[in-house]
């Protein structure tokens, strides 16, 4: 997605809302395609600032977030949902490329619902902790 456009939000089958941060093109189309395929509706955006404007604008219900993005880094983006009363009850699932345990740490302590390093999961992993934070399977 370009820089400042518009996030688009598909229909759905399942009436949950994924915002989908993600700054790898390559990548973001492949999760998001595989989301769509489980139901969800989602939103797409490549940076933090646009992160923050979609979160606000569409509550979605869960945010899978990349950490290391531009403008906004996801870390920033996580605290400034958790201290957003409007959309500070959405579940997050970082999804990034960092498997420090630093920075896992930093993750909880800023309040993140699920950590998972991207190179330690597949697509099915992710949608399995996904449905699993919106209720959706045990």
């Amino acid at each position: 997605m370009r820089a400042g456009a518009v996030c688009l939000w598909l229909m759905d089958d399942t009436g949950k809302k994924i915002l989908l941060v993600e700054d790898d093109e390559g990548l973001a189309n492949v999760y998001q395609a595989r989301l769509e395929a489980e139901g969800f509706q989602v939103g797409h955006c490549d940076d933090g600032e646009q992160a923050l404007s979609d979160a606000l604008e569409q509550r979605p219900d869960l945010i899978l977030l990349d950490v290391m993005m531009p403008k906004i880094s996801g870390f920033d983006v996580l605290d400034i949902i958790r201290n957003t009363p409007e959309v500070a009850d959405a579940k997050i699932v970082m999804l990034t490329a960092l498997n420090q345990e630093s920075d896992q740490q930093k993750a909880k302590d800023l309040g993140v619902d699920d950590y998972l390093v991207k190179s330690q999961v597949v697509i099915a992993d992710v949608i399995s902790r996904i449905k699993y934070h919106l209720g959706l399977e045990e």
